[in-house]
């Protein structure tokens, strides 16, 4: 059913250059945690647990094909996590790898079972040392790398993907609660470098819509920061956090806002399958064609908390070897 607001593009406060990046990092670290945390009573899962659950059933006996490329990574989001997830989960090979100053594998070696997943870290705006301690914290080793340049989703250099695909693996792409921020125009032209890019698949996830739950739910996380506050700010080492959570509850307030904004902002599948289909890649809707488009919602906690996603991935007829 199409929701009953209309989409609407419009600005969330931690989009605006003059907000301050100390109250940004606050909120990516609580964003962070929203992916992130799991609550027994209250949720069956958190929602990077969900999303690695989608990449590894929908992917099924392809999914170590492929090489998992975040390209909205902010401060690291929900992707280490997700890596965890999955590495933990799959059985893999005993490996050596190594890892070079800017995040890149250089090497690994195994034998028996599948090689652990691999995902990249990139951004518009890259946090390298945040990424740094999140390969570092990687469930196998040197199953996440970084690019410490600002990598444009929009235009990605085709030698970074040959740096890490090396000829052999597929790229996946990764919009983690990023792709409501792009207007109409930016999305088609991050869809057209993705078609275009010898990419086999990519995947959308979202943590709200343009339902009433959307809204309830970001509600529920002001509330939620407001009461996990003293345990964050312990966790992050930012004891000023609960400045700005109690004495001045902008962070709170602010998070509250933003995520209304991203329900405004948030496209139905449908929506992105139309920008799919007029983003003018190269071929046409005969290569358009080739792509399939699958999604649905997913419930992390009862009774508004969703992720909503969007998979899509080349046809099998279309895909390389």
């Amino acid at each position: 059913m199409a929701p009953l607001v209309p989409r609407m593009h419009v600005f969330e406060f931690a989009d605006m250059p003059w907000f301050p990046p100390f109250l940004r990092a606050y909120m990516q670290a609580a964003l962070t945690a929203t992916w992130t945390t799991h609550v027994p009573l209250l949720q069956t899962s958190s929602p990077a647990q969900i999303v690695a659950h989608l990449l590894r059933t929908h992917l099924g006996p392809t999914l170590h094909s492929h090489i998992f490329i975040d390209f909205c990574a902010g401060g690291g989001g929900p992707t280490p996590s997700i890596e965890r997830h999955l590495n933990t989960t799959t059985p893999t090979t005993t490996t050596t790898a190594k890892t070079q100053t800017n995040g890149t594998r250089a090497s690994q070696d195994g034998g028996g079972g599948e090689e652990p997943l691999h995902f990249v870290l990139t951004d518009l705006h890259p946090h390298a040392d945040m990424w740094a301690q999140a390969a570092a914290q990687a469930a196998a080793p040197g199953a996440i790398s970084y690019v410490a340049e600002p990598v444009d989703a929009a235009d990605v250099p085709r030698e970074l993907i040959r740096r890490y695909t090396g000829g052999e693996k597929k790229v996946f792409r990764l919009f983690n609660l990023a792709f409501h921020h792009f207007d109409d125009g930016l999305a088609r032209r991050i869809l057209r470098d993705t078609v275009e890019g010898g990419g086999e698949g990519f995947g959308i996830f979202e943590l709200q819509d343009r339902g009433i739950a959307g809204f309830v739910a970001c509600c529920l996380l002001g509330v939620g920061i407001m009461i996990l506050a003293p345990y964050y700010a312990l966790l992050w080492g930012a004891p000023m956090a609960l400045v700005f959570t109690y004495l001045l509850p902008i962070l709170p307030a602010v998070l509250v806002f933003d995520g209304w904004m991203s329900c405004l902002r948030t496209r139905t599948p449908d929506e992105i399958e139309a920008l799919l289909r007029t983003c003018g890649a190269e071929g046409g809707e005969e290569e358009i064609a080739k792509w399939e488009v699958m999604s649905g919602s997913e419930m992390f906690m009862w009774p508004v908390g969703y992720v909503d996603w969007v998979i899509c991935v080349k046809r099998d007829g279309a895909r390389r070897d």
